[in-house]
């Protein structure tokens, strides 16, 4: 194995291409057959022992369809090893919702994973919104497991477990060796993942209860999902936790305006239809206050009240701070998990060896060090921060001068988990596997529009490890009388009152004037007008097919125009271009194949420097569309920027602008933040 630190060099990683994703780190040949900036790049190569179906159509030289606008029941076989379908497609549909702007950058970053978060992200209420989403669904969920499984032991039900615990803590607390087990039990789980459940057997989140560590009947009404706290029922495995994590965060009213309308949703395209005639949500709460000021006969104008806008600042600081804070934690998290269960094709036993080091050390300290010395070394560290603010400050500025990357070095990202992905990053390198191997990931399944099942989700016995009584656990899992009721009720609808009326009203007279708008958009844009032509089509019904959908072509428009966009791999680097022709074929992609005067631009995959999701409309305009017009939804667009000035195209309503996003910030070499 070659390689060298990427922020010492600019020469690219490489590995031996025979060389397994798990048994990377026992590789001692020197190759440049497989080699990248980043080690997404070069796992995305590495050729794996078990393959699944996007991994085996890597020998052929044309680009294969691996299931693309497929039912999941027909999908069989794994698409990628080591990782179910399922699972697959939750990374991928939380990869779509986390990751809306990238930026490509000339160097590969320090931990050797690109999707780096850039210091110079902007706050807003949406990304705020999606990381408070994230963060419940990654460590929420979890610690809501950790906190009832403790209650499971606490409970004695499971005596023999419970008892093996008690009497292995109290004869280390005799002993006054609390410290080497517990470190002792740490080094187990990580080396030997058998042994995190046969320790900690799991149990559905919503089947125990936190303060018996019984069986409960979950809130949802019936076991429908393992890994939700509601125990919700869900199309694909993830959904059910997803659904509570958005549903909670709409109920939290002290973030509720700026979260829930979800202002800067991806990004506004210019000169949105409704920004200009719609208020701005944001601003609901603060004339409120001015009202009730106001009505005690005080001034509400900033010209009296110069502490607003300095206190405004200060909650965006904080929000933006709290927001990069929560971030951090996630992506610790996700990193953590990732090495204590790692995904190929990244390495298995890099991450054990690590962490075993670390704790294995930990270990040695605890067996040497007294409880006395170790009460004296804490408070004698804690009064050194407390007054020695001059001896850290110099020491600090030496640091600085002499190391200027002294701090960075010692982020877990860059010294502990420095290789491991999060979540985020492991979608991109699963992304780039199918890339590699000329088989696009298809995209998740969509449900949206089918109802949720409520049979309970299948159970086996391993997977309720709870003492308690076989009818107990039916009784739980099965749907509740009141569940069955309501979804069987067909209530006669009631008679509308005067304010449903008026609503009623208000909401068709809006309905009818979005429309006109529209029309009068087509019209315009027909016509010619620029700003019109970008707004044409975002208004589409729901449910309505979309073709085509990929893997190499993705309906669209540009400046108006129906067309296609084509990503042309027969052409050396990667060609994409826009075209009216939407009789491309899936073995007949080249630009040479399309009609004189059909390609609106073109442009090659490697020259892309920037691509930014935008909305069909407005924020704005998505409540109010959301709110008046039924059965359509907002088709959202794609902008592209390039190396150079004139390589700047923005693709709207596309319906499979995740697809298309997913596949370009994959399918080449660029190293993204």
């Amino acid at each position: 194995m070659s390689r060298r630190d990427p922020l010492n060099s600019a020469e690219p990683v490489s590995y031996s291409s025979k060389t397994s994703g798990n048994d990377i780190i026992a590789a001692d040949r020197t190759t440049t057959e497989i080699s990248g900036p980043t080690d997404s790049h070069v796992l995305s190569q590495v050729d794996q022992d078990e393959k699944g179906l996007a991994q085996k159509a890597g020998e052929t030289d044309t680009i294969t369809d691996v299931g693309w606008d497929q039912p999941p029941d027909e999908l069989e076989e794994k698409l990628v090893s080591g990782l179910s379908n399922e699972d697959l497609w939750m990374l991928i549909r939380r990869f779509n919702k986390q990751i809306y702007y990238v930026k490509a950058v000339p160097d590969p970053p320090l931990q050797r994973l690109d999707l780096n978060r850039a210091e110079d992200e902007q706050f807003s209420p949406d990304k705020l919104r999606a990381t408070l989403e994230r963060f419940y669904t990654t460590i929420v969920v979890s610690l809501t497991a950790f906190v009832k499984h403790i209650a499971r032991i606490r409970s004695w039900r499971e005596q023999q477990r419970t008892s093996a615990f008690c009497v292995v803590y109290f004869v280390a607390w005799a002993l006054d060796l609390l410290a080497p087990t517990f470190f002792s039990l740490l080094i187990v789980l990580v080396v030997s993942p058998e042994s995190r459940s046969f320790l900690f057997p799991p149990a559905p989140i919503a089947l125990v209860d936190k303060d018996t560590g019984g069986v409960q009947k979950p809130k949802a009404g019936v076991l429908g999902s393992h890994d939700s706290v509601t125990g919700a029922p869900e199309n694909m495995k993830g959904e059910a936790a997803e659904q509570e994590a958005s549903n909670l965060i709409t109920s939290v009213a002290s973030v509720a305006v700026g979260s829930v309308a979800g202002k800067h949703d991806q990004g506004t395209p210019e000169d949105a239809p409704i920004e200009s005639s719609v208020p701005d949500a944001m601003e609901i709460a603060t004339n409120a206050a001015d009202a009730q000021t106001a009505a005690h006969g005080e001034a509400t104008d900033e010209t009296h009240d110069k502490t607003r806008q300095p206190m405004r600042d200060t909650v965006y600081n904080a929000a933006n701070r709290s927001m990069r804070v929560l971030s951090d934690i996630i992506d610790t998290y996700e990193r953590l998990g990732n090495a204590l269960s790692p995904t190929t094709p990244f390495s298995i036993v890099t991450p054990y060896i690590r962490l075993t080091m670390v704790l294995s050390a930990a270990f040695l300290v605890s067996l040497i060090t007294s409880s006395y010395v170790f009460v004296k070394m804490n408070t004698f560290g804690v009064g050194f921060a407390f007054f020695g603010d001059p001896i850290i400050r110099r020491a600090v500025d030496y640091l600085n001068k002499e190391y200027p990357r002294w701090e960075r070095l010692l982020e877990l990202q860059n010294s502990l988990l420095k290789g491991i992905p999060t979540n985020a990053q492991l979608t991109l390198t699963l992304l780039r596997i199918g890339e590699a191997n000329g088989a696009p990931l298809p995209p998740p399944p969509s449900h949206s529009l089918h109802q949720t099942p409520l049979h309970p989700a299948p159970v086996d016995d391993k997977d309720i490890n709870i003492e308690a009584s076989q009818e107990e656990v039916n009784q739980a899992i099965a749907p509740s009388p009141e569940l069955i009721e309501e979804q069987e009720s067909h209530p006669e609808p009631h008679k509308k009152g005067f304010v449903n009326r008026m609503i009623g009203f208000f909401r068709g007279t809006t309905a009818t004037g979005i429309e006109s708008k529209l029309a009068v958009d087509r019209a315009r844009a027909a016509a010619g007008s620029k700003r019109a032509k970008g707004r044409v089509g975002v208004l589409r019904r729901k449910g309505q097919i979309t073709l085509p959908s990929g893997p190499i072509q993705y309906d669209g428009r540009y400046k108006g125009k129906r067309g296609v966009v084509v990503i042309d791999q027969s052409q050396k680097p990667p060609l994409l271009y826009f075209t009216t022709d939407q009789t491309v074929q899936l073995d007949r992609p080249s630009l040479e194949n399309r009609p004189k005067g059909t390609v609106l631009f073109k442009m090659p995959v490697t020259d892309i420097r920037e691509m930014r999701k935008i909305g069909g409309l407005g924020w704005k305009g998505k409540l109010v569309t959301g709110w008046a017009v039924g059965g359509k939804e907002v088709v959202d667009g794609l902008v592209l920027t390039g190396a150079l000035p004139e390589q700047n195209y923005q693709l709207t309503a596309m319906k499979t602008r995740n697809q298309l996003f997913n596949r370009l910030v994959a399918i080449d070499g660029q190293v993204w933040k």
